[in-house]
């Protein structure tokens, strides 16, 4: 897991692609990881949210093993899992605070709720306390993944 470090540094390309995953299941929320190296992103994963409301998300527990093996093999780690607020602003819901389970990893929350200006923010959640941590950009490559692969 990440170093516990006060912000997340997040590429463009990476804020870029949360946005467009965000836009792509408008209404429903959608959800994903950031797997990390040192703490730092190097690869976004797109995941399945099995939840057909519009205000919660669950992340598919078959895609989420298969990138947590192929990041044990390559020695990543979850850096980070993202999810959007289709129409409410980016700050953590009841919902997301009592399913916030990896402790050591970042929440990005991607609001949608003025169209034309997302909004993403960055939390740490632990025993139900909720601290917003700064979103450094970071210039460089980034890999991006559409579908978990």
């Amino acid at each position: 897991m990440s170093d516990m470090s006060s912000d997340i540094h997040l590429p463009a390309a990476m804020r870029d692609e949360i946005v467009a995953h965000a836009r792509a299941e408008a209404p429903r929320e959608c959800c994903g990881v950031i797997a990390g190296q040192d703490g730092r992103p190097i690869q976004l994963y797109r995941l399945t949210n099995l939840e057909r409301g519009t205000d919660l998300y669950r992340i598919d527990d078959t895609e989420l093993y298969r990138v947590y093996r192929e990041l044990d093999k390559r020695g990543c780690e979850i850096l980070a899992i993202y999810h959007s607020h289709p129409v409410s602003p980016a700050y953590p819901s009841r919902t997301d605070v009592d399913l916030a389970f990896w402790s050591e990893a970042f929440y990005l929350i991607c609001s949608l709720a003025v169209p034309g200006s997302p909004d993403i923010r960055a939390f740490r959640i632990v025993d139900e306390r909720i601290s917003e941590v700064e979103i450094m950009p970071k210039p460089g490559r980034s890999g991006v993944t559409n579908d978990g692969r």
